[in-house]
């Protein structure tokens, strides 16, 4: 009996990510260092564990309502308004998610259906497209390279009129996974004009919200309440990648729709991460500033060593990862880049292709690691580069002449 034949037809159409692909691919290189994962190198704060001891000792172990417990909720709330001035009711606009992941898939899930299309700004996080693959949706890449990857008000106009009536959504991840870079108010502004003239969703991710470093976070919410469906959790913010706690904020009569794919999916988040989630909204509300300023010296030391060994960098100002196009004179395949450079001095950066097309030439570094490990990969990276630049132009000339 074959049974691989009977799955999913749209299942068949998608793949474990890249990024998770080569990330395995180079694990079992020795003394390799991983600049790899969008995790936080930082532990949970102590408050933090300390609450979800409390939970399990209290015996919080059974299932909590679908939305989640009500005092989550009302922190949540809380929250958003003094972080961002964002007003959400906790009874009926809020949902806690088993992380942001679960949240985008709930939202797209219960939004898109066979013919659908979503446009995203390119290159993006690559965990939206199966999704809106398995819904049986296409997705509409909106190439921001040569804005430096700042989507704007033109490039949706121009993919509204070509797609017309078939876009049933946009996806925004900002600051952005995997180029940092994030959008200004009046960047914002001049997109929110555009969208809220047209019948569609804008499902905004915003999980690295609280790591911006040069502007205070805006949320697009803030300027299109009606149509927004928000992302955010607690991974990133509060090093809690394990605990799997997200939100999704939108208006009651969106919020009364995704709940019936979320209960379907997961019923309801852990009650134990729950009660660890109030802490952290509410006492830990603060809690990312330290991670925060480390995570801008670390940005600052590995910008500065990239662009001077002749990598082009669109200067992050969020999240934990740069963003660098390989320079000229070197395998322009990234894949190939990745691989040949974690073969030979161990260390492991992500390979843009990982992105989409649009993100070819380029590598991902995440300096959510600690400085020592930081200077050493830099100094493994500048050794590859000053080594392999003359074996690749004398292949190129072998090949030419």
């Amino acid at each position: 009996m074959d049974l691989t034949n009977r799955f999913n037809r749209q299942v068949n159409k998608i793949a474990v990510s890249l990024i998770r692909q080569f990330d395995e691919q180079v694990s079992g290189i020795e003394g390799i260092l991983k600049l790899t994962l969008g995790e936080p190198d930082f532990n949970t704060p102590e408050h933090v564990k300390k609450a979800a001891k409390e939970a399990i000792d209290a015996n919080f172990s059974h299932y909590t309502g679908m939305s989640g417990l009500l005092d989550v909720r009302e922190a949540a709330a809380y929250f958003m308004k003094e972080k961002y001035h964002l007003t959400y009711q906790p009874a009926t606009e809020i949902l806690v998610t088993v992380g942001a992941t679960e949240a985008i898939s709930a939202s797209l899930l219960a939004i898109l259906e066979q013919g659908d299309k979503v446009l995203l700004p390119a290159p993006i996080y690559p965990g939206y497209e199966p999704i809106i693959t398995l819904a049986g949706a296409e997705p509409v890449y909106l190439d921001t390279r040569d804005n430096d990857f700042v989507l704007t008000p033109e490039m949706i106009e121009a993919a509204m009129a070509e797609h017309g009536e078939q876009v049933k959504a946009i996806i925004l991840n900002y600051p952005s996974n995997p180029t940092g870079v994030t959008y200004n108010r009046q960047e914002l502004q001049a997109i929110a004009d555009v969208l809220k003239k047209y019948d569609i969703f804008v499902i905004s991710d915003e999980i690295y919200s609280e790591l911006t470093y040069d502007e205070s976070h805006v949320s697009i919410a803030e300027m299109l309440r009606d149509q927004t469906i928000l992302i955010n959790g607690l991974s990133k913010s509060h090093a809690m990648t394990g605990w799997r706690i997200g939100f999704i904020f939108a208006p009651a009569i969106l919020t009364a729709e995704i709940i019936k794919v979320h209960q379907y999916l997961v019923t309801a988040a852990a009650t134990v991460s729950q009660k660890a989630a109030v802490r952290a909204l509410i006492e830990g509300m603060h809690d990312a500033e330290i991670m925060k300023e480390e995570y801008r010296k670390r940005r600052d030391f590995v910008y500065e060593q990239m662009t001077q060994l002749g990598f082009e960098v669109a200067r992050p100002n969020g999240a934990f990862y740069i963003f660098a196009k390989i320079p000229t004179g070197y395998e322009q395949d990234s894949m190939k880049f990745c691989i040949d450079l974690a073969q030979k001095e161990a260390v492991a950066l992500i390979p843009g292709i990982s992105f989409g097309p649009e993100a070819e030439g380029y590598v991902r570094i995440s300096y959510a690691s600690d400085m020592d490990k930081l200077t050493t990969a830099m100094e493994r990276i500048a050794h590859y580069m000053a080594t392999q630049r003359v074996t690749h132009y004398m292949a190129t000339q072998r090949v030419t002449h």
